[in-house]
């Protein structure tokens, strides 16, 4: 049976006001690091998107569903936000292989300097691990 996403949505939304009446302080600092992510350099339409297809990824159907009306409130077309909620699949289908591998790695291995290479370099981009 298909969910009805306005209403699931509606109920939600009264729940987190229910909940910040409950524990303003909470709400108010969730707010302050959601503003501070906020720098101006993605439009809010393109927040929006991330920030739906991060929902996904999490499998957070109440995100989902306000990210998407959000969205939408922004201009997002019906094709963008259907990347934005495809996206996500496709990425952790692609990485998902080296991911295994890696983890695969007995732990004593992990603690050493020397990364993991038995994904090819130019498969997998590095991250500097040394601190200055």
């Amino acid at each position: 049976m298909m969910q009805d996403w306005n209403a699931y949505r509606d109920s939600l939304l009264e729940r987190v006001g229910d909940y910040a009446k409950q524990s303003p302080d909470v709400m108010r600092g969730l707010m302050t690091i959601d503003n501070a992510a906020r720098t101006g350099h993605l439009g809010p339409k393109m927040h929006e998107l991330i920030a739906l297809a991060v929902a996904v990824t999490t499998r957070c159907d109440g995100c989902i569903s306000v990210h998407t009306q959000k969205a939408v409130e922004h201009g997002a077309a019906l094709e963008e936000i259907s990347e934005a909620l495809a996206l996500p699949s496709r990425l952790t289908q692609v990485l998902r292989r080296p991911i295994r591998r890696a983890s695969s790695k007995p732990i004593s291995n992990c603690r050493t300097n020397k990364p993991y290479r038995r994904v090819p370099a130019a498969a997998v981009p590095t991250v500097s691990r040394h601190h200055s």
